[in-house]
């Protein structure tokens, strides 16, 4: 089999099968390439993780463009992205063009307990994180903190402050109590030049596409350029985006939220729903598209300089502290508030009990999302 067959294999299999979230993805991803087909050897696997968690977006998705790079050069990149992406794209974008046709459904029983079992997943993506991210003194510190901000200072760039802010401390605090590495990675090259063009080209359409009039396009670049942590963190950006903006409503913005719980592959395809909500066909495609665009472009570079990225590894601690804080005030609002209240802020116990099941299926149950979400659509169609 060719080395793009033998991508093409593996990801086609993996977008269908890849259910649980980014830390999930990467355990498959460790199984299928590392001990199955012997890519790559534990090292430089644990090499490209670390580059991925480094970089802003979504870090499973990141990691499987580098594996099919690395395996079939750019075809093997853009192909392993595709397939690993399409499914739960085509899935969300389906559900934003029926959603965007029906628009009564936002307010039907359903779609209600889609919006309360939210609830239950923030809580326990949050709860997650901070068990590894946030389980000091002053990484839980630098969490709260950061949540206060975000939750008392209006505007998306308090999220970037925050993320850089916690930077600097963690870089300050930590910066002595880090392992050198001395491992050199058996990867697939990528020149300087290419590197340098795709950081160009990164900056280039992350200051020039909002003064040029593209908004919706910046909205979702600067979404996946300039979230740390991937997956539900991107929450809150999206969020001030397209409900601050008026493009969406809460409820259709929460409910495409719940469903993409359900779907395998990254969660960042929730900008295919999004998009299809607010602009049919080619919304979604240009959605899909330029969420993931700066993933590729740092990556492009990353694979570059990983090696000169090690200094830098102090201060993503404090970075992924903060980020824990941003899903936190994600939880409070408006997940919180728009799944478990009803109008008039009067807490709706039907809601808040399925948000408790829903945690206990994820958290407790050891549930497949799918299946959890489509119990928590049926109790809402029930009970709300």
């Amino acid at each position: 089999m060719s080395a793009l067959g033998d991508v093409a294999k593996s990801f086609g299999y993996l977008g269908l099968t890849s259910f649980g979230g980014p830390t999930a993805h990467l355990g498959y991803f460790r199984t299928e390439f590392v001990e199955k087909k012997k890519w790559l050897d534990d090292r430089t696997y644990a090499d490209v993780v670390a580059l991925a968690q480094f970089l802003p977006g979504p870090a499973s998705s990141q990691v499987g463009m580098a594996l099919g790079y690395h395996r079939a050069s750019w075809p093997g990149m853009l192909l392993s992205w595709f397939l690993f992406t399409f499914p739960s794209a085509l899935v969300l974008a389906l559900f934003g063009l029926f959603l965007g046709t029906n628009s009564d459904i936002a307010d039907s029983g359903w779609i209600a307990g889609l919006l309360a079992a939210a609830v239950g997943v923030v809580f326990h993506a949050v709860s997650g994180m901070a068990k590894n991210l946030a389980n000091t003194a002053l990484t839980a510190t630098i969490a709260v903190v950061a949540a206060l901000a975000v939750l008392t200072i209006d505007g998306p760039w308090i999220m970037m402050l925050v993320i850089l802010v916690a930077g600097v401390i963690g870089f300050i605090a930590f910066r002595n109590n880090e392992e050198e590495r001395d491992h050199t990675p058996n990867f697939r090259p990528v020149s300087q030049t290419v590197a340098i063009i795709s950081l160009v080209v990164f900056f280039v359409l992350l200051f020039a596409l909002r003064p040029l009039g593209f908004d919706r396009a910046a909205a979702y670049y600067e979404s996946g350029a300039l979230v740390f942590g991937g997956g539900h963190v991107v929450l809150p950006l999206l969020e001030s985006h397209f409900v601050g903006n008026g493009w969406l409503t809460q409820a259709e913005f929460l409910a495409g939220y719940s469903v993409a719980q359900a779907v395998p592959g990254p969660l960042f395809t929730f900008a295919s729903y999004l998009g299809a909500v607010d602009g049919g066909v080619w919304g979604a495609i240009l959605g899909t598209v330029m969420i993931f665009l700066p993933s590729f472009l740092l990556m492009i570079a990353g694979l570059h300089f990983w090696n000169r990225f090690d200094f830098l590894r102090p201060a993503f601690k404090g970075a992924n502290a903060a980020v824990v804080g941003l899903l936190l005030a994600a939880l409070v609002t408006p997940v919180f508030a728009h799944g478990v209240m009803d109008a008039g802020g009067v807490m709706n116990f039907a809601k808040l009990g399925i948000a408790a099941v829903a945690w206990l299926g994820l958290a407790q149950w050891k549930l497949p999302p799918w299946a959890v979400m489509a119990a928590a659509a049926l109790a809402g169609w029930v009970l709300l």
